[in-house]
């Protein structure tokens, strides 16, 4: 725990966080996300808000510590932004792959979700090897 800048590690949170907010509002994403996933805007407005934010909030934590975890004290921006693009497309984007494959969802559904965390793992690693 030392070696974790926390502070770096929560900056790492909320970007990714807003960045969610982004990927899948009306400028990009929304839309063929709800048609992948057959959501309408009046089912999602019926969701517990505080728990599918503060989970997804909660558990980008972990990803964001688990993350500063792996690229140690000694990290730079370089090997932040690599190693979050790595474990984005490397680990989540197949590991989801694989999920996507048995349960038969669309090509679309899997590129939406599994280029966001791409993304967003992305940017957390450039803030925590940039902020280490």
């Amino acid at each position: 725990m030392e070696n974790i800048n926390i502070w770096a590690v929560l900056t790492a949170t909320v970007a990714s966080f807003v960045l969610g907010g982004m990927w899948f509002s009306p400028i990009l994403f929304a839309k063929p996300w709800m048609q992948v996933t057959g959501l309408s805007e009046e089912e999602l407005a019926k969701g517990n808000m505080a728990k599918i934010f503060g989970g997804s909030f909660f558990l980008t934590l972990i990803m964001a510590f688990n993350l500063a975890a792996f690229l140690g004290k000694e990290s730079d921006w370089a090997w932040g932004l690599t190693a979050g693009l790595l474990a984005g497309v490397g680990w989540v984007g197949t590991a989801l792959g694989v999920i996507y494959l048995f349960e038969r969802r669309p090509l679309k559904h899997f590129l939406i979700n599994a280029g966001f965390q791409a993304v967003s793992f992305g940017v957390m690693g450039l803030i925590l090897g940039w902020w280490h």
